[in-house]
């Protein structure tokens, strides 16, 4: 989960934005107004929620500013937590910007939260992002762990799986099992070949169709932190024939020629905004039997489902799965075979 802090609260009686410390969820199609959120809105710990107007009394007596969207200044701007359903614990990341930073009290931050959550708190982490988006993850910032451990652990169908703050990781765990055994499913019996698991975060799939088939698996995803993970986790729960590589798709496919002709079925589960044209073509080009393509956003898969088809592959089969409960979003999976 995300919370925001901003300058510029709105007010859900009066129906307006009010100049005020204001710590939770951005207002409606709106950037720059958050909504205090005072209790649990029922999407992520009721605990944590609970305590949130707890952080923020605390943020406001520091004297330190929330961030102002449109002014591009202030101090707080986000907490972003996340949490193990297998162990009962927060990773806490808290981003600010770097104005007075040394004046900025970094233990009594930690020693809040450890009185709020005590055990439950597996670590926390101080992010410093000075850019002026709206993004938590600042390419030019820095993070440090302030108190604890890096990553959680999370366990998926028996295994274990070590995540870090900016690795992908399906958000609903208990969900995700039943998401992924359908993803089993329909891959299914693959007699010979290779096993592509593309945008594969910290190899959850990739090591569940280890575990299924016994085919090659290979797995690729940009993000550098999410491939560690994945050979680590890997590691942990003993699991064999996987390579894992960080690159981008589309050139890694380009790099490596060798598995044209090799690959029999491909698994994607591409970020909301889907897959690149240019990358499609060269997944596409691999000339795998089967695609399993699964998507957060099924208007994107909806528009590549026009571009596979177009080559030559079929939509046979299409399930969704409410992953998002209380959101209008849902995740979905389709089959396209040749």
């Amino acid at each position: 989960m995300e919370y925001s802090f901003s300058a510029i609260g709105f007010d859900l009686i009066k129906k307006h934005d009010v100049d005020e410390f204001s710590f939770g969820f951005k207002h409606r199609g709106t950037w720059w107004m958050v909504e205090n959120l005072d209790k649990d809105s029922g999407l992520f710990d009721e605990d944590f929620e609970n305590k949130l107007i707890k952080i923020r009394e605390w943020a406001i007596a520091s004297g330190f500013p929330a961030w102002h969207p449109p002014k591009k200044e202030g101090f707080f701007r986000h907490i972003v937590v996340r949490k193990s359903y297998h162990n009962d614990q927060f990773l806490i990341n808290l981003v600010t910007t770097s104005t007075n930073l040394s004046e900025f009290k970094t233990q009594e931050f930690v020693d809040l939260l450890l009185h709020l959550f005590g055990k439950r708190v597996a670590g926390i982490i101080h992010t410093i992002n000075d850019e002026i988006g709206d993004r938590v993850d600042a390419l030019s910032g820095s993070s440090e762990l302030i108190f604890g451990e890096s990553k959680i652990v999370e366990v998926i169908n028996g295994l274990s799986f070590e995540i870090s703050m900016s690795s992908f990781f399906q958000t609903n765990p208990k969900c995700a099992e039943y998401l992924y055994n359908k993803v089993l499913d329909y891959v299914g019996k693959v007699e010979n070949g290779v096993i592509m698991d593309l945008f594969c975060g910290t190899g959850t799939i990739s090591q569940l169709l280890a575990k299924q088939t016994g085919n090659k698996i290979v797995g690729v995803d940009i993000v550098k932190s999410a491939i560690e993970d994945a050979i680590e986790n890997a590691k942990r729960n003993k699991v064999d024939g996987i390579s894992f590589h960080a690159a981008d798709v589309g050139k890694f496919l380009y790099e490596f020629p060798e598995y044209q002709g090799k690959i029999n079925t491909i698994v994607l589960d591409p970020p909301r905004a889907g897959i690149a044209p240019k990358t499609l073509r060269k997944v596409m080009a691999l000339n795998a039997e089967k695609i399993v393509y699964i998507s957060c956003n099924p208007a994107t898969q909806a528009r590549d489902t026009l571009a596979l088809k177009e080559e030559g592959y079929h939509l046979t089969k299409l399930s969704f799965v409410d992953q998002f409960p209380h959101t209008a979003h849902i995740e979905a999976i389709g089959v396209f075979e040749k």
